[in-house]
C-alpha cells in the first residue's frame, strides 16, 4: 500500500515508519540549503513560516516568474544532505521540522536529534529535479530572499511527492552508515576470497 504523509504531521504519524520505507508527502515543503540552516542555527532566526509539523528540502530550487505574475518551480533537486549535519540537530530541534529530505546519507549528530525529537530523514532520488517541481502545486510564499534563488526559503504546496526512501527514523536508525558497515564487511570477505586465486607478488 502507497504511504502518503500529510503535513502537519504528528509523532504517532511517523512512529512506526522504518529505515528503508517509501513514503510520498502531501502539504508543505520548504526548502533551506547551507545559508538557511546557518541563519536559524548561528543567527537565531526563524523564518516567519512556522515549520513545526512540516517538511524541509535540501534543495535550491530554479523558480521563474515574480510575486505579481506567480512563481513557478521549473526544477526542484535535492542538494548533498551531508553539508548541513553540523547544523541539522539543532535546526530540527529550534524549528520542530518533522520530515527532512536530501540526498545522500548524514551521520550520527542528525540520526541522534531524529531520535531525540521524532524527524524522519529522507533521501529523494538524485538527477530527477524536474519530476520533484512537478510535484509542486503551488508556491505559497519566498522567505530569506537577500540569499538569492536556490538559498532562499520557498515554501511549497506538494501533492504526493516522492518517493521518499526513510534513511534515517525516529529510533536513529541510519540506512546509510548500516549499508556502509555491510559493505565493508563483504568487501573483506571478496578481497579474502580473490587473493586466494591472484598473486601480485613479484619474482
Amino acid at each position: 500500500m502507497k504511504k502518503i504523509l500529510v503535513t502537519p504531521v504528528s509523532d504517532a504519524d511517523i512512529a512506526n515508519i522504518k529505515i528503508g520505507d517509501t513514503v510520498y508527502l502531501t502539504g508543505i515543503v520548504a526548502t533551506a540549503r547551507d545559508d538557511g540552516h546557518r541563519r536559524v542555527v548561528e543567527g537565531g532566526r526563524l523564518p516567519d513560516f512556522d515549520l513545526r509539523g512540516n517538511a524541509v528540502m535540501h534543495a535550491g530550487p530554479i523558480v521563474k516568474g515574480t510575486r505579481e505574475s506567480g512563481f513557478q518551480i521549473i526544477a526542484a533537486g535535492p542538494t548533498t544532505s551531508r553539508r548541513m549535519e553540523m547544523y541539522e540537530s539543532e535546526f530540527i530541534e529550534k524549528t520542530g521540522v518533522k520530515i527532512i529530505i536530501g540526498k545522500g546519507g548524514m551521520g550520527e549528530k542528525t540520526a541522534s536529534a531524529c531520535a531525540e525529537y521524532k524527524t524522519l530523514y529522507c533521501v529523494f532520488p538524485g538527477g530527477c529535479a524536474v519530476s520533484a517541481a512537478a510535484a509542486v502545486e503551488e508556491v505559497i510564499d519566498v522567505e530569506w530572499e537577500d540569499f538569492g534563488m536556490p538559498e532562499a526559503f520557498w515554501i511549497l504546496r506538494v501533492g504526493e511527492f516522492g518517493p521518499l526512501i526513510v534513511s534515517i527514523d525516529t529510533n536513529g536508525g541510519n540506512l546509510f552508515e548500516i549499508n556502509k558497515r555491510l559493505f565493508e564487511q563483504r568487501k573483506e570477505a571478496a578481497i579474502a576470497e580473490v587473493c586466494k586465486y591472484t598473486d601480485f607478488s613479484h619474482k
